[in-house]
């Protein structure tokens, strides 16, 4: 992380994800829920935007299971970034071994990128990151930057609200032990409101909403209308 330039950029974030960066594609560890709730994101990503061909950026990647994920649906190049750095060394060794080509990883600032490479992606992806900044529209601003005019931008984030709290602080980190502890602050989670509001004021219009539910029961996610808890959201260009 540069000391240069440390606006939204969260150094305890950071630190948490590195410290279990080795961890990532363990499909039976802490990011467990990432690695089943990503074919429904994946598949939800291509049928809205048609991953084939395009140029893709994931924003806050981590170690690469979206990314990896697209590159393997058939985008033509998948571009990574993260601030987190242990995250893309995981990324890239993982990538290499799958012998997966057309995928590339960065550790810059979205900001930064924006200013460097405005207009250049077909898709843009920033998938369970925004919960994590200070500033979560300077992120949603510099997606719409990021994104050629005809192209798609895809958000996911965890609604505020009681049942949010109830269900991924109370229930998946202290009861079910889904992820470990202190992963979320609930008081930095976005209503679906207010990230609509950001997207508009960024010039995004919001296209799609999505919800992600977890049955207790068979122990799956789907893809749901109700967006009480996880969701996304696809946006094209005003």
């Amino acid at each position: 992380m540069s000391a240069e330039k440390p606006q939204n950029v969260d150094a305890a974030e950071i630190a948490k994800f590195s410290q279990i960066a080795d961890k990532w594609w363990d499909k039976s560890g802490e990011f467990k829920p990432l690695h089943d709730i990503n074919p429904l994101r994946l598949d939800y990503i291509d049928r809205m935007a048609r991953l084939h061909g395009k140029r893709v950026l994931d924003v806050g990647c981590g170690g690469g299971i979206l990314a990896e994920s697209m590159a393997k649906r058939g985008a033509a190049e998948v571009t990574g970034i993260d601030m987190a750095e242990k995250s893309l060394a995981t990324a890239t060794a993982h990538a290499a071994a799958e012998q997966v080509g057309n995928i590339a990883y960065r550790c810059v600032r979205v900001e930064d990128l924006a200013a460097e490479m405005p207009h250049s992606f077909d898709v843009v992806t920033c998938m369970e990151m925004m919960e994590h900044v200070p500033d979560p529209a300077a992120i949603v601003r510099a997606c719409a930057e990021l994104v050629k005019p005809d192209g798609m931008v895809f958000f996911s984030t965890i609604n505020r609200n009681p049942k949010s709290y109830l269900h991924l602080i109370v229930g998946a980190e202290y009861v079910l032990n889904f992820v470990p502890k202190g992963t979320h602050d609930w008081q930095k989670f976005i209503t679906p409101a207010e990230l609509a509001r950001m997207c508009r004021q960024a010039g995004l219009d919001v296209t799609d909403s999505k919800g992600l539910k977890y049955n207790l029961l068979t122990k799956q996610y789907s893809v749901s209308d109700n967006t009480d808890t996880n969701y996304m959201i696809a946006c094209r260009p005003a």
